[in-house]
């Protein structure tokens, strides 16, 4: 399976504002803490476009001549002050509750995107590789969250403060706010540019992210066949390609997003000497009623009406980012689910008997694969049903079919009767326990993860470990049942293969599914777990799918598959006989015996 891969088209028209506009729809049911927190930013800033006015008045007074009226110089003072703190007040209010908020804003769409992880089909992983979902688990959601915490009060306080600094220009003298308005047609001209060229460098920066991070998931998980095969060169050498485009674009994307603060910085130094000279002849006319306090004001305001056109581009930057990182989380959000079945019945509520059926089943990952054209077979109650076959033949295909994990594509598959597609998938899980050839240990204590989905005393916990000969394992582990287990690779294969034996017996399903059981253990334990699963098997239906033709010997039905097809069936002796397809599989494991 490999990982998606970011294929350098453009992006689509109209993509950036529509991800932005689900963005803001998700973020409107935490309506009332933003308000409050746009309130406080508004706050800071009419106290910034006010606060100037009151610097004009104590320059004035400063220049009116001596001797200086200490009185007025000092509440002028008192009041800057006041302004200023109340200003970094309301700024830190304001931060407070939109850091709240993002981080709430992120707890949400980790939970929604954990428990969709739950609802989409397991077709969704056979085509995305694992480092692709985590991805948006974690960088991207990441993403969102630090961009929506600075850009949204970003632009709210810019757009007041443009709106305000204009105002307020215009107020005091209109001249020279005509003279601060020619730079604005350039920084709009700069700020749409730079974005055309950015804003595709940001989605493939995500892309690339998350191909990096299948990769470094493959890499860990794969240590021991990299090892094995003394690999690491090449493995090393195919992360560094990886790592090298993630840095490429990266780099263009902060690049170009990167030269709006400075070029925006050097346009404003043009209206900075723009106004002093227009400033200076209006102060050399004296019915013009400019001051040096004036100037002074309005040197504060060029500054006030530069920075939020600074902090728009960066606004600019940032929604970039969230909205690279929300096409791609919502885009999984929006992925195909499960059928809903809160409305479906169980259907098999008293005993059940065991008695499945497969009528005519056929099914394929897509219309160019099919991978089972038409199986037909009925298992009776209790009857022990191997499937055997080379590899690629469809045994785990039936499994997965039967547990509901797939859904055929035509046919239908019962049990005591009633179609699986009848029952709730829980219903379905309910009725089998499984034990596959991958086994998986949770990080946990040896008790929960035996004990994984019901609840079992102690004793039927040792009945559970003697009968899959774990016991002698626990007992050596310090803690007994209690050993904390972190990540499993401490538990050897085989051993990790009998705790989910004992698992499966703690689970008492009707009916069972071995996938390969004895896979990861020696003859002399196989020996031990096969005795085992004789136990366990006994009055229950159960499939096994095994390769070790020994295993199932005394199996009550052996379904031969070859390209999605039974080609034989029958007990055992009986195939041998046949001397076809099993015959020849038997023999070519046996053959030195």
């Amino acid at each position: 399976m490999k990982p998606a891969r970011y294929s350098g088209e453009k992006l689509k028209k109209g993509e950036f504002k529509r991800n932005i506009g689900k963005l803001a729809v998700y973020m409107s049911r935490y309506l009332i803490p933003v308000i409050i927190s746009l309130v406080f930013t508004v706050g800071a800033t009419l106290i910034s476009i006010f606060a100037p006015q009151i610097l004009s008045d104590l320059v004035n007074v400063i220049t009116g001549g001596i001797p200086i009226d200490m009185n007025e110089l000092a509440r002028f003072a008192v009041i800057l002050i006041v302004f200023y703190a109340s200003n970094a007040l309301c700024t830190y209010v304001s931060g407070f509750i939109m850091t709240t908020v993002s981080q709430r804003l992120c707890r949400g769409l980790r939970s929604e995107i954990s428990q969709k992880i739950n609802k989409v089909p397991l077709k969704y992983f056979d085509s995305h590789a694992y480092g692709d979902t985590l991805s948006r688990v974690t960088n991207d959601v990441d993403t969102i969250g630090n961009s929506m915490q600075q850009a949204v009060s970003m632009v709210v306080q810019s757009v007041c403060m443009l709106t305000g600094v204009l105002i307020a220009m215009f107020v005091s003298c209109w001249q020279l706010a005509l003279t601060v308005l020619i730079i604005v047609p350039f920084m709009a001209i700069l700020l749409m540019v730079i974005m055309k060229f950015s804003q595709p460098q940001f989605r493939k920066q995500q892309d690339e992210l998350a191909v990096l991070n299948g990769k470094v998931e493959e890499n860990y998980s794969g240590q021991l066949v990299i090892k094995a095969f003394n690999a690491e060169k090449r493995t090393g050498e195919d992360f560094g390609k990886t790592n090298k485009r993630l840095k490429k674009s990266t780099f263009l994307s902060q690049a170009l997003s990167g030269i709006m603060q400075p070029a925006m910085t050097f346009i404003s130094y043009f209206a900075y000497a723009a106004v002093c000279v227009v400033a200076g002849i209006l102060i050399s006319t004296p019915e013009s009623g400019v001051t040096f306090g004036t100037l002074s004001a309005f040197l504060v305001y060029v500054n006030l009406f530069q920075s939020p056109l600074s902090q728009i581009a960066q606004a600019a930057n940032v929604l970039q980012s969230a909205a690279a990182a929300s096409g791609r989380v919502f885009a999984f959000l929006g992925e195909e689910e499960l059928e809903d079945e809160s409305g479906k019945e169980r259907k098999l509520t008293e005993g059940v008997r065991g008695e499945v059926e497969f009528k005519h089943v056929k099914f394929g990952y897509n219309d160019d694969r099919v991978i089972i054209p038409d199986f037909s077979a009925k298992v009776q109650p209790g009857w022990k049903v191997a499937i055997v076959g080379p590899t690629g033949a469809g045994k785990t295909t039936m499994v997965n079919l039967l547990m509901r994990f797939y859904e055929v594509n035509s046919g239908d598959i019962t049990i005591d009767g009633v179609s699986i597609k009848d029952m709730p998938r829980e219903e379905v899980h309910d009725l089998f326990g499984m034990v596959l050839q991958d086994t998986w240990m949770f990080e946990g204590t040896l008790r929960e993860n035996i004990v994984y989905s019901e609840q079992a005393t102690d004793e039927e916990i040792k009945k559970a470990c003697d009968a899959a000969g774990i016991t002698h394992y626990i007992s050596t582990q310090p803690g007994g049942l209690d050993h904390y287990v972190e990540n499993g690779d401490e538990i050897s294969g085989g051993q990790k293969q009998l705790i989910t034996i004992a698992r499966a017996m703690i689970e008492n399903a009707p009916m069972l599914i071995l996938d390969e059981a004895t896979s990861n253990v020696d003859t002399r334990t196989e020996e031990i777990i096969q005795t085992a699963m004789d136990n366990l098997t006994r009055g229950r239906t159960s499939f096994v799918i095994a390769h070790r033709l020994s295993t199932i010997k005394n199996a009550d039905l052996i379904l031969v598959m070859r390209d999605g097809n039974i080609v034989e069936q029958g007990k055992h002796e009986e195939l041998l006989a046949q001397n076809g397809f099993y015959a020849s599989l038997y023999n070519s494991q046996f053959a030195g015996e």
